[in-house]
């Protein structure tokens, strides 16, 4: 029973050691970047909040942030699609970060169910 405990708790440390190390973002934030560099502070700073959370791979959180940024009714055209481009991006990483990470458990629990004795 012990070995089995071991061998799980491996197998997880492994899984979640292999969904963080992966690629890193896949996210293109250098439209928004550049749509946002001579806007206002407070604007300004909620892009590069979304930027910096893009790079740390927080995508919940950019998410939020760019939902907010993109109810800013003083936003330019060039702002407003740089948005709506980075929001599609993200939910994209999203759903591909929730694929990577279901296939690593079901791979990690099919190797776990292998390795235990019948």
């Amino acid at each position: 029973m012990k070995f089995q405990k071991l061998v799980l708790t491996a197998v997880i440390a492994a899984t979640f050691g292999i969904v963080g190390c992966s690629k890193q973002s896949s996210v293109d934030t250098a439209p928004l970047e550049k749509s946002f560099a001579s806007a206002d502070a407070p604007t300004k700073s909620a892009s590069d909040s979304v930027v910096s959370e893009v790079k740390s791979a927080n995508y919940s959180g950019a998410m939020a942030d760019l939902t907010k940024l993109a109810q800013n009714a003083k936003l330019t055209p060039e702002q407003q699609q740089a948005v709506k481009d980075v929001l599609a991006q993200v939910q994209k990483a999203m759903a591909d970060t929730a694929g990577s990470a279901a296939a690593d458990a079901n791979k990690a629990a099919g190797d776990l169910q292998k390795s235990l004795p019948k």
